[in-house]
């Protein structure tokens, strides 16, 4: 696995926990606040999304297609939303993130095979 590679996952996945928190984070934490408060805060926590995500895509564009830079954003999207909504949201483990999992997997099979 390549440098750029490594790289464009490790900060994807961070990129991916700022922007999950930012999103919902708020349902939890700000709930009683009014809606301002909500999307001033969420965007706050957005610009650190925001500065992982530009350089990630930058450096994931280097040994990667677009459609595959996308497709592993998704991935891992789904890779840092299930433990948050698991474990933070206190939300129930459904089969359903297992229906969706392998969707993704089934995705990026496509995305992937014969890459490059």
């Amino acid at each position: 696995m390549s440098a750029p590679l490594i790289r464009t996952i490790v900060l994807l996945t961070l990129s991916n926990v700022f922007m999950t928190y930012a999103w919902y984070g708020h349902l939890r934490n700000l709930a009683g606040k009014p809606v301002i408060i909500a999307a001033l805060a969420s965007w706050g926590i957005a610009l650190f999304e925001y500065l992982l995500q530009v350089p990630a895509n930058r450096a994931g564009f280097t040994v990667l297609t677009l459609p595959q830079l996308k497709m592993l954003q998704e991935a891992l999207a789904l890779a840092v939303f299930v433990p948050f909504a698991v474990l933070y949201m206190k939300q129930p483990v459904k089969l359903d993130f297992l229906w969706a999992a392998l969707c993704i997997m089934g995705a990026m099979y496509f995305m992937f095979r014969g890459a490059n």
